[in-house]
Formats: structure tokens, C-alpha cells, sequence
């Protein structure tokens, strides 16, 4: 049978060829000048001293230049695609009537992008102001238009920045207060951001200010504003130093504005859905609350969400707190506080709290649905249909129910000499309790000064895999999140179990676990009870500093508690073959580590390391670790050189006629290094060049494995080595991965002698296509 081809797709394709011999200035309105981007941005530095912080402020000089021509690369203002199709299209299409050519204009074309739109001048402009805003005084930028010597009509742009020697400060004087704020200023001095020797700007200026007013503002003085910060700079010490006197304004009110605030009543008023407004009220101690139809929260959880109490001084930070614990219970859709002195008198220091609450709806339902093809010749559909309940039982608690399930086929059946479907499925649910506090137990009555959660969860899986086995799973959890500080986070799992068995097996499984015991034993009958802790330290998010730095322990151990429990009844320690539910349990502790830093060189280049490993000890009931919890190493996050599970353990070397070899290249020790120097390309494509090294190995010898015990003379012998280059697109929401990774130095014998003995350039060559950064 001939293939049948559209007529459309032929017909779309001449179209666009007419289109593209028209001129891209065809239809320019009278006078204008297409932009073809930005030249380039010369930058003339006379005192050839850069600060510290002038690469800063050239960013945000590159950020006030910014405009992207028509065909823009990945967003760049000075590079372009060789194909303006919009262009094209608009010139071929604008002002025609008829179907097709208002469809075209809609969907393809792209107007012109004229130096009148990108008004040059004005960019230079606040590229000057830019400057001026942040210490570089005398400094300049202006422009020159530069004509295509093919096209009249079309021209770029070119910047010229002069940056002259900035002024950075020389001295920070606080002047004395005359009052209670002065004490209260002083006590958080070291905290300051003005340093001798910073760039003056006004934005650093602007952050001092409003560090003051935070601090002013949680001590009680809850009408005090940054405007309030008077900051006086003295610029004629000469040789570009500056001297600041930072002092609060002498002519805002005492009686009003510096006297610290307290708290007196709080009413908080619940609203319906729908905007309905409160019909009713009821006390709980200090706090009233009104609400309308039937109280949906329980009183003490409202109150509990409160950090303060009455009688305490106003505090900013007990205000920002009381408004996350609110949207931690994910029951409101908006929190508004407001605050109201309880008379006018001068003398009157208390203030009363209204918080306003209105109610979201409790349902929340979700569905996804996928497509896979697998490189082993399976294709199928599959979905994920979510449900979450909200404030379940009125505490704020949220209950997740997921019902999810897959379909393979074979799509190459014939090829693989069988004559009908042979089909894949998985079916299986999860559920998921989130309270926003502790549970089980309960620690004294301090809990709402405690931000923490608790999780409970619990999965069922079905898995079918054709001509192999049946599997039936379940797996369930308890868990603590305790958050000290946005930077710390301590998780502690007292319960996490997981149960599989196999319900049936065929002869061809048979055959290739006898061959490979490491098959069998990842999918046999199993109970793994894990007890397990974890500690992340993260200031990314909090700190400007330009580094960054990420921190994770993680501590498990599993079987112990049973152990115990057998130990009282006689069975020994030691002793093998004890079960639960007729399943022999896993025994054994796992240790964790990963550290990540990043280095900010400037806005376009950066460091990034990362260094981790791991280690599972095996006893007791078990002298191997469930295949789950053991380690492995290779893949797009790891050693990109090499494809998941091809490295290990140690240097033993895999049956490469073995297609199942991969399931053995695993271990229970692992070690891992990477580092990465990131930088811009063009526009918003980046690019990386990185070297990765790192391995798994065996605590114990196995004859099938030779050469994976772990050894500390054969250990840089043994770390796989890796380097290459990536490509990396990032549209702030996603970031498009490519990663091309070249094999230095396999830990086994290739055949090849010496450290660089890849045996050839197939087998060194790694291609990975990811979402997000490696690490």
C-alpha cells in the first residue's frame, strides 16, 4: 500500500516559499527602520579599576538595553535566527482579506520591530539613571545607529557605556535617637548593611531603611514606615568616598508613630464561600469569632494559628507567621489583617486585630493522562486521577486519594517472533493525610509554637509483566516535618513499611533468575520496616549572598524493633529466616550524605559543586540489603558519561551479552563527585562544561561479582570518570536539559592500558535529554 500524503502539508510549505520572497521591509509604514538587534554594548571603564560590585550593576545596565529583535535567538538581543518567518508572513499577508490570509496573519506573523519601538534613546537613558542609582555618579551611556550597508532600511544598535570611578562609602554613623528607638536600633547594629567600602547605591540605601523599620516594627512600633529613615550622604571628603548619617526623621509625630503598640482583642470573621458574611459568633478566651451557616474550623485551631497573645507587644514577624500558619491550613483562599487603635486618645497604646478569612472550597480533583514508548519496543497509555479533600475534619487537615494505572503493549511483536499482543498493565492507589501539626503524639502545649506537619500515607500496586511475573505491593508511612527556620528542616519517619510478593511467575522468569540471582532477589517476598531521619540545611532562598550552599543527612534503619521483639521469645539475634505475614524482613542501617555548593562568579557564570555518597550495612536477619535501598550510580544526574546502572560495582566487568546485566551494577556503598562552570551562550541558552566521578561497591565479596568489594587501593582505580558539555534552556518555569558526556576512564578493564581507556568513541559518548539541573 502506497502512503497516503496530505495535500495540505506540500501546499503550507509553498505558501511559506512565497512568503519568503518578499523583503522583510516590505511593508515598513513610512520612515521607519527595521532593528536587527543590538550591535553590541561597548563598555569604557577609564579608571580600568572595576569594583567589586560594578559587575552587578553592568546586569542591570544589560536588563535596561534589552530588546529582542524580530526571529530573536532564544530571546537574545543580538543574535537572530537565519529564517524570519513572521516577518515574512506579515509582509505577505498584512491588510489582505479572505480566510487564508487572516488566518495566516493570526497564527504566523510577527509585526515589525522598528527602532521607533525600541526608542533607543529612552534605553540609554535609564541605563544612565541606572548607573547613577548605584554609585557610578559620572557615569554615561548613549548610542549610535548602525545602518546594514545591504539594507537602508534595517539597522542596529550600538550602546556606549562609560562607567567612570564609582563612589562607595567611607564611614556609617547612626545619630542618636533621643528616645527608646535609638536602644532598640543599636541592639541589632551588627546586622547593618552599609559597610565601609560598598558601592553607594540607592537600592542598598532603600534595604537599610527597611531592615530599620522591620526591626522598629517588631518591637511594637507598628506604624513606623522606611520613609520614616532619613539617610544623609556627604560626598565632599573628595577621591569619590561618601559619609552617611543615618538618623530618624525629626519631624514625624511622637504620639503617634514612636511609641510602641500593643495587642488587645482579636476578632477573626470567617467567610463563606461565596463572599457570604458572618451571621454568628461565639468566644474562645481572647479571640471572638463570627462566621456564617456552621463553624467549618474548631476554635482552637483558629486560635492556635495565632503567634502572639493579648497583652503582647505588635510584632511584624508574629504577624507574618500567624498569616503563613493560616495558609498552612489550606482551607482559605485569602487572610487579611487589620489592625485598629481601641480609642483616639493620645494616651491610647493597645490596638485591636480583626483578621478577615474567606473560606476556598474543599474539592480539588486533578487528572493526567500520559503516553510512554520505551526503547524495549512498549507502548501504552496511562493516567493519574487525583482527589483532595480540604479540612477534613475541620483542623485544616488535607486527605489526597490517587487512583493511577498503565497500559503497555509490544509494539514489535512480529520482530520479536511472537504472534499476538503481549501486554504490560499496572494498576494500583495511594492516599495521603496531611495534618498541619503534630499528631501522635501530641508534645505538651506548645504545638502552635512549633511549625511542623504530620504525613500519614499508604500505596497498593498490581503490576503485571507479561511472559515474567505478577507482583502485588504495599507500602505505607508515618512522618514528622519539624521547620525550625526557613533554612533547617529536621523529617523524622518513625514508621515507613514496605510488603511485595509475588503472585505467580513463568518458566521463562525462571530461566533468567537462575542465571541472574540478582533479579530474584529484587522482586522476591519481602517486609521492610524502616524507622529513618533527615536533616536539610538550605540557605538558596533566604541569603544574597553568591553562595550557595545545601546540605542533606538522611539515617535509616530497618528490622531492628522486630528483632528486639523475636529476641524476647527466644530467637537469637543473630539467627536467619525470621518472618512477618510469612515474609522474611530486611535488617539493616543506611546512612546518607550530599553536599551542594554554588559559587556566583558574576550574572552570567557560575560554580557548581556537588559531593555525596552513602553506605548499608546488611545483618541480623539479612546479609544483603532489599535491592531497593542499595546504591547506583551514571544517568542524567550522576555520571553523565554513562547511562544508569553501567558503573560497578568496583571494577567488575558486566556480561556484555547479558541484557539483564545492569539489574547486577548495583552496591551497598557509593561515592560520587561532580563539578560544573555554568555560563550564558546567547540570550536565555546557557551552556555547561563539567567533570563527574564516582562508583558503588560491596561491603562483603561475591563470587558472581568479582572485583566489586569495596578496597582502598584500588579506590581512585576504581572512580569512573567523566567530563563533557551541556546545553541548557531555561524558560523560568522549566529548564530544558542536554548533556553530551564523554568516558574518561572506565573502572574495568576495556582492553586499553593506561588512566584514558575508553575503548572507543560509541562506548564513551553519553547523550541525556533531562528537565531542571542535575544538582
Amino acid at each position: 500500500m502506497k502512503p497516503n500524503h496530505s495535500p495540505l502539508l506540500p501546499l503550507f510549505f509553498f505558501v511559506l516559499l512565497l512568503s519568503a520572497s518578499c523583503s522583510t521591509t516590505k511593508m515598513l509604514p513610512p520612515g521607519e527602520v527595521l532593528y536587527t538587534g543590538i550591535e553590541r554594548i561597548v563598555v569604557n571603564d577609564p579608571a580600568n579599576q572595576r569594583h567589586r560590585g560594578a559587575d552587578e550593576v553592568m546586569g542591570k545596565v544589560e536588563e535596561a538595553l534589552a530588546y529582542a529583535p524580530n526571529n530573536a535567538l532564544l530571546g537574545s538581543s543580538t543574535t537572530r535566527t537565519p529564517l524570519p518567518i513572521g516577518l515574512w508572513v506579515y509582509n505577505a499577508h498584512v491588510g489582505k482579506k479572505g480566510r487564508f490570509h487572516q488566518w495566516m496573519y493570526r497564527w504566523l506573523a510577527a509585526r515589525p520591530v522598528t527602532l521607533t519601538t525600541v526608542k533607543p534613546a529612552n534605553r540609554a537613558l535609564a541605563a544612565q539613571n541606572v548607573l547613577h542609582e548605584n554609585g557610578f555618579f559620572r557615569g554615561a551611556a548613549r548610542y549610535e545607529i548602525i545602518p546594514d550597508h545591504k539594507d537602508s532600511l534595517k539597522a542596529r544598535v550600538r550602546y556606549l557605556v562609560t562607567l567612570g570611578e564609582p563612589y562607595v562609602i567611607d564611614s556609617v554613623r547612626f545619630r542618636r535617637m533621643q528616645d527608646r528607638s535609638d536602644t532598640t536600633i543599636k541592639w541589632r547594629d551588627e546586622e547593618r548593611l552599609l559597610h565601609r567600602g560598598d558601592l553607594f547605591t540607592l537600592d542598598r540605601l532603600e534595604a537599610e531603611r527597611q531592615r530599620i523599620a522591620t526591626i522598629m516594627r517588631n518591637n511594637g512600633y507598628y506604624y513606623f514606615r522606611p520613609e520614616y529613615i532619613e539617610v544623609q550622604a556627604d560626598s565632599t571628603k573628595g577621591d569619590h568616598l561618601v559619609d552617611l548619617r543615618v538618623r530618624v526623621r525629626r519631624d514625624i509625630p511622637r504620639d503617634f508613630i514612636r511609641k510602641p503598640w500593643f495587642l488587645g482583642r482579636t476578632a477573626i470573621r470567617l467567610i463563606g464561600y461565596d463572599g457570604e458574611e458572618p451571621t454568628d459568633s461565639l468566644t474562645y478566651g481572647p479571640v471572638t469569632i463570627h462566621y456564617e451557616g456552621r463553624l467549618r474550623l474548631r476554635p482552637h485551631v483558629l486560635f492556635n494559628a495565632l503567634r502572639y497573645e493579648r497583652g503582647d507587644r505588635y510584632s511584624l514577624a508574629a504577624q507574618e507567621e500567624t498569616l503563613a500558619a493560616m495558609n498552612k491550613l489550606r482551607t482559605f483562599r485569602f487572610v487579611d489583617m487589620q489592625y485598629t487603635p481601641t480609642d483616639t486618645s493620645a494616651t491610647c497604646d493597645t490596638m485591636n486585630l480583626r483578621i478577615r478569612a474567606t473560606y476556598d472550597y474543599p474539592l480539588n480533583s486533578r487528572l493526567e493522562v500520559k503516553g510512554t514508548l520505551n526503547d524495549n519496543h512498549y507502548a501504552g497509555p496511562g493516567f493519574n486521577l487525583a482527589l483532595t479533600r480540604m479540612n477534613l475534619f475541620r483542623g485544616g487537615e488535607n486527605l489526597s486519594a490517587t487512583v493511577f494505572g498503565s497500559y503497555e503493549w509490544q509494539t514489535g511483536a512480529r520482530t520479536a517472533g511472537h504472534t499476538g499482543l503481549v501486554n504490560n498493565y499496572e494498576i494500583g492507589a495511594r492516599g495521603s493525610l496531611t495534618f498541619p501539626r503534630l499528631v501522635l503524639p501530641k508534645f505538651g502545649h506548645k504545638d502552635r509554637d512549633l511549625i511542623a506537619t504530620t504525613r500519614l500515607e499508604a500505596q497498593a500496586t498490581v503490576m503485571n509483566r507479561a511472559r515474567f511475573f505478577n507482583q502485588l505491593s504495599f507500602s505505607g508511612s508515618l512522618s514528622y516535618d519539624f521547620v525550625p527556620n526557613p533554612i533547617r528542616r529536621h523529617t523524622f519517619t518513625p514508621l515507613r513499611l514496605t510488603y511485595s510478593r509475588l503472585i505467580g511467575t513463568t518458566a521463562a522468569f525462571d530461566s533468567i533468575t537462575s542465571r541472574n540471582p540478582s533479579i530474584r532477589q529484587s522482586l522476591q517476598d519481602q517486609f521492610i520496616p524502616v524507622v529513618e531521619y533527615t536533616y536539610t540545611l538550605d540557605n538558596s532562598t533566604v541569603r544574597e549572598e553568591r553562595s550557595k550552599t545545601r546540605w542533606h543527612f538522611s539515617i535509616a534503619e530497618a528490622g531492628n524493633l522486630l528483632s528486639a521483639t523475636n529476641l524476647l521469645f527466644g530467637r537469637r539475634w543473630d539467627e536467619k529466616g525470621k518472618t512477618v505475614f510469612k515474609n522474611p524482613y530486611s535488617q539493616f542501617l543506611k546512612m546518607t550524605t550530599e553536599l551542594r555548593y554554588n559559587h556566583y562568579i558574576d550574572r552570567h557564570q557560575r560554580l557548581a559543586f556537588r559531593i555525596g555518597g552513602g553506605i548499608i550495612y546488611s545483618y541480623g536477619n539479612a546479609s544483603e540489603a532489599p535491592y531497593s535501598e542499595q546504591f547506583y550510580v551514571g544517568g542524567a544526574n550522576s555520571i553523565r558519561a554513562f547511562t544508569i546502572r553501567s558503573v560497578g560495582p568496583g571494577h567488575f566487568a558486566p556480561d556484555k551479552n547479558d541484557p539483564y546485566a545492569y539489574i547486577d551494577q548495583i552496591g551497598d556503598i557509593k561515592l560520587e563527585a561532580n563539578a560544573e562552570y555554568r555560563f550564558r551562550i546567547v540570550g536565555d541558552l546557557a551552556g555547561a562544561v563539567f567533570l563527574d566521578v564516582g562508583n558503588v561497591w560491596l561491603l562483603r565479596d561475591d563470587p558472581a561479582r568479582p572485583g566489586g568489594q569495596f578496597a582502598w587501593r584500588h579506590l581512585l582505580t576504581d572512580l569512573a570518570t567523566g567530563t563533557g558539555i551541556g546545553f541548557r534552556y531555561d524558560i523560568n518555569l522549566l529548564v530544558f536539559r542536554f548533556d553530551i558526556g564523554y568516558a574518561l576512564h572506565f573502572p574495568y578493564d576495556t582492553g586499553r592500558r593506561g588512566y584514558l581507556n575508553a575503548p572507543n568513541l560509541r562506548d564513551a559518548l553519553g547523550f541525556h535529554l533531562a528537565l531542571g539541573y542535575p544538582f
